[in-house]
């Protein structure tokens, strides 16, 4: 390995890699998904990735966040190299510094609005009642102040990602890291929901990495990267308006 495989691959981003490859196997030959990406996302940045149905949106998502694994490449969370980290400590690391939310919110049905929302300070031993507390404080932040007792079967489809979105962010984290959050919602609430999520992303400087098929959404953010032939490009924001 060179010296510069062992450099740390920004000491100013948030997160970031370096010639990012992903293959599957296929039946007659390997299905290249991601075929050699670089990017970084600052801190407080707000990105958006757009791309057709299987461009690999989901798939860079997950190698972003540690839940999946590259063929070839090196991902980094603030500045740790994730890749030669054991699943526990990389888990960890998930948990201190990312936050995650998807197109289906993901809720625990058994329990109320709270109990979901505090589930990653559960996961970290914090004492019941004071991840309890913080978990109404960030409901009251998303407009749930009054629903906290709720379970999900008793809250609207823009109720649970909104539930969803203040879980993602009890544990103040770096970043974000959202895919297609508002694909399940009507035109209405998804922009409320996004509105939601800004304003969040704006009062704690978290950074957030956005997959989305809507392109209105997309340009709502600072820069929009466009995902084709697992190639990664900067999008212009007029043509995806257009």
């Amino acid at each position: 390995m060179s010296d510069a495989d062992e450099r740390p691959t920004s000491t100013h981003s948030i997160i970031a890699c370096r010639g990012l490859v992903k293959r599957y196997a296929g039946v007659k030959e390997p299905l290249t998904v991601l075929n050699g990406l670089d990017l970084d996302v600052a801190p407080g940045a707000r990105v958006a990735i757009v791309g057709t149905s299987g461009s690999g949106k989901s798939t860079l998502l997950h190698l972003l966040g540690g839940l999946d694994t590259a063929t070839a490449g090196r991902v980094e969370i603030a500045g740790q190299d994730i890749m030669r980290l054991s699943n526990a400590a990389r888990g960890t690391l998930r948990n201190q510094k990312l936050g995650f939310i998807y197109q289906f919110h993901h809720l625990l049905p058994e329990f109320t609005a709270a109990e979901n929302v505090a589930m990653p300070l559960f996961v970290r031993r914090a004492p019941v009642s004071k991840a309890l507390a913080e978990a109404r404080v960030v409901l009251e932040r998303v407009g749930l102040g009054d629903r906290t007792e709720h379970k999900p079967s008793e809250l609207s489809g823009g109720e649970r990602q909104r539930a969803a979105v203040a879980r993602a962010l009890i544990t103040r984290p770096a970043a974000i890291i959202a895919d297609e959050p508002t694909g399940n919602l009507d035109h209405r609430t998804a922009d409320q929901v996004f509105d939601t999520m800004l304003a969040l992303n704006a009062s704690m400087n978290t950074s957030l990495v956005l997959a989305t098929h809507d392109r209105a959404l997309a340009c709502r953010t600072e820069a929009v990267w466009s995902l084709d032939d697992g190639r990664i490009r900067a999008a212009d924001k007029d043509e995806l308006a257009g």
